[in-house]
This record gives structure tokens, sequence and C-alpha cells, in this order.
């Protein structure tokens, strides 16, 4: 992390202020290293807080959800000015703030007490609820900048290739993206009603989903997992909604034998595996990825879970790593450009370009034909990205059905709206998820 603090001239002279000073410095730190090397936010402040120890609860939840929440609202807030600018920082630390309203109000009103904007009577002018449109008629109160829109809180390049023809489901879908969705989970190895039981006896709040019976919202408050039994001992697997619908699309059958091709750390290989076992059938599962420190997290993860029918092959070469002509499943979820999980990670709406998206499709092909080359006659190949774009996605697939003529799509139901589609793309506004796009196409006996 790059060590430049911001250059603060203004004198504290409250205990309070003196401590919106210390948190800004820190911040402005933290914003400023991810801004200038490119680095997620996430692993840029694990990396602060694993090396200064010194902070208890409350201040890594200051400095955390300041720092994101900076991030979700850049789209208006760097229109305040240069944030190098000690009084322009402050300006965007307090905005940040209240429009996350952030329950720390001592420290927001240091923050604005030495802003550019304290002349701004305090309290700061307030969101009448949740709505973004709302808050996008506080901010510009406060910054008196009133070209503002709900837009730009998604990049320009974004709207260019996540084309969203209904103004209203424009606006339910930026409303989404400006939220944290909740902490998702499943249940394995035991019943859902068995887990969230194991869950209460260890004070951790959660609840089932309506959509499928293994699902488990954890809500929004921060969890040590290694605290909670049900995780340690392989009955709760953290996995957002949205990235459950892919598995669920698998449907594994009976004695079938599934690869996942892009498996990473392996989540989705847990869950065919979990699903065969809810269903009373067996099978077996091999996961494949190129980065063999992602497949060794896997095997952890399934030895957690007491699982003992997954096996790791890593991608050493162009070569397909597996048997060609053979499994009954192959699930793909490609590489891409994540804009589907920018809700989690506001940062890299900011820090990615264009070409997170354009460089993509290539690769993607490549990895889908490559793939395909595993499914048997009459088996499943399932392509999923967790982006939002249709370059990445539709146009994908249609390049890759027209020159394999040997697949067909299948006809899905969309889990969330009940709808029939070809191409099913999981929006976070419809159950405050992740966003993600599955197709299943089916080899041609």
């Amino acid at each position: 992390m790059n060590d430049s603090l911001l250059p603060i001239s203004k004198v504290a002279n409250t205990g309070a202020e003196k401590r919106a000073i210390s948190y800004a410095n820190t911040i402005f730190n933290l914003f400023d290293s991810v801004l200038s090397t490119k680095q997620p936010a996430d692993r840029v402040i694990a990396n602060y807080f694993r090396e200064h120890k010194k902070h208890g609860s409350k201040d890594r939840r200051v400095i955390r959800e300041s720092l994101f929440g900076l991030f979700r609202w850049w789209g208006w807030i760097q229109q305040l000015g240069n944030h190098k600018q000690e009084d322009i920082f402050f300006s965007m630390l307090a905005s940040a703030a209240q429009l996350e309203n952030h329950p720390w109000g001592d420290i927001r009103d240091g923050w604005l007490a030495f802003s550019q904007h304290c002349e701004v009577l305090t309290p700061l002018p307030v969101p009448t609820s949740e709505s973004v449109s709302d808050k996008l008629l506080a901010f510009q109160q406060f910054s008196n900048i009133h070209t503002t829109s709900i837009d730009q809180l998604l990049p320009d390049w974004f709207w260019q290739h996540c084309i969203i023809e209904s103004e209203v489901e424009k606006q339910l879908f930026i409303q989404a993206m400006s939220t944290r969705p909740p902490i998702w989970a499943r249940a394995q190895q035991a019943s859902r009603h068995v887990v969230l039981q194991k869950l209460s006896r260890d004070n951790v709040e959660a609840s089932g989903s309506e959509f499928f019976d293994d699902t488990i919202n954890l809500g929004h408050n921060s969890i040590n997992l290694n605290q909670v039994a049900a995780y340690t001992e392989g009955y709760l697997e953290i996995q957002d909604l949205a990235s459950q619908v892919i598995g669920q699309m698998c449907a594994p059958q009976a004695n079938s034998e599934w690869w996942d091709a892009c498996s990473g750390a392996g989540g989705k290989s847990l869950q065919l595996l979990s699903l065969m076992q809810q269903a009373g059938i067996e099978g077996n599962i091999i996961a494949s990825d190129i980065r063999t420190s992602a497949l060794n997290e896997l095997l952890k993860r399934a030895k957690r879970a007491h699982f003992k029918h997954i096996s790791i092959t890593p991608w050493k070469t162009e070569l397909l790593p597996v048997k060609a002509d053979y499994f009954d499943g192959v699930l793909v979820d490609a590489p891409c450009s994540c804009t589907g999980t920018w809700r989690r990670n506001p940062d890299m709406r900011w820090i990615d370009d264009v070409s997170a998206i354009t460089e993509k499709p290539e690769l993607q092909l490549d990895i889908l034909k490559r793939s395909a080359e595993a499914v048997k006659m009459g088996g499943a190949l399932l392509y999923a990205t967790c982006s939002l774009t249709e370059i990445e996605n539709q146009s994908v697939v249609n390049a890759f059905l027209k020159a394999n003529t040997q697949f067909e799509l299948e006809c899905l139901t969309h889990p969330f709206t009940g709808e029939s589609t070809t191409m099913l793309t999981v929006w976070p506004q419809q159950a405050d998820t992740d966003g993600m796009f599955v197709v299943k196409m089916r080899r041609k006996c």
C-alpha cells in the first residue's frame, strides 16, 4: 500500500475532531492506494489490517465502510474536485457518510467542519428515504452540483455495453447496485433446518430463502466464520444466491460425471456434489483451473465438507486436461469482467476500464470451444459468467453455436421471475443478489 498521507493543516479542537483527522488520514491512504495501484479494495484493506493490528472492531468498521462508501458514490463524489486536496477530501468523506447513513455522526461532523462545505448547516442534507433518487437530491443540495444523475453511479463505458431499455428497470438496477447485498450461503451435508439451528446456537442471525431449499441468508452483519461451528464443521458454504442459480440449472442426474472446467476455488463444484447428495444420487466432479492455489483451496473446502467425490486436474497446457466425449455435464464458469459483482466491490467499477469487458470475449469463446470437446453425446454444456454485458454473454454463446452446430440451446425457467428463456440473466434487483448469466446447451445425439 502507498504511504501517502493527506496534507492536513487543520487543527483539532475536540476528541471527535482528532479522531476524524486520524480516520481521514488512514482512509485517504487506502483510497489513494486503490486508485493508483488498481488493486482491489478488499485486498488492500485486508493487507492494511493485517499489518496494523492496533485497530479495534469499531475502528475497522469506520475505516472499511467509509472506504467502500467513497467508491459506491464516487460517480457523484468525484465531481466535488481533486481528492488529494484536504478540504475536498473531507467534503467527500462527509458526503459519503451521509449518503450511507453511517452511525458515527460525530466523526462525520468533524469531517464536515474541515471541508470545503463547512458553511453548510449541520446536520447535512438528509435523504428522505433509501431511494437512490432521494439520495441524489440530498447530494445536489449539499454539493450545489445539479448536473448529477443516477446513471453516473456507474461508468459511462459500462452503459455502452449494458443496455436496459426500460427506465423503470434501469432505476431499479442502479438502486440495487448502490447497496450491498446480504451474505448468502448454502446448507450442505444436512437440511437447512438443521443448519439454521446450528447457527442459532452460535447466535448467528440467519433465515431461509423462498427460492431454493438449501439457501441461507446471513444478512449484512460481519461474521467471523471461523467461530461458527456450522461453517467449521462443513455444514455451511458461503455462495451468493445468483451463483447458486448456476448449479441449480446444471441439475445433475443420477450417477453422472461432471467437469467444472473453470472451477476457481470450487464453490460450484461443491454445490454440484451437494445437489447430488440431496437427491440421493451418486456422482463425481472433476475440477480444473490454471491456478493451482485456487485448486488447493477447493481441496481444503471439500475436506471441510467431508466430500470425497471431487478430484482436481489443472489446465497445464492448451490441451484438454480431461477425457474427450466423456462427461454428462460440463460447466464453463468463464473468466469475465465481473460487472455482476460490483455491488460487493464498488471500487472495481472505477479502477477498471472498458478493456475489462472488451478483452474477454475472445478468451471466453476459446475456453468454451475447448471445454465442449469433453461433453459426451446427449450431455449438457453450461456457460456462465458473473458479467452483465452482452458481448461477454449472448454474443459469445451465439458465436459458439454458429461454429458448433452439434449443440443446441435448452429452455430454462428463471427461478426469480418464472420467465421461460434460453439465455438467463440474473439481475441484482430481482432477489437482492449479485448479477449472473447462464445458458444450458445439449449435445445432440
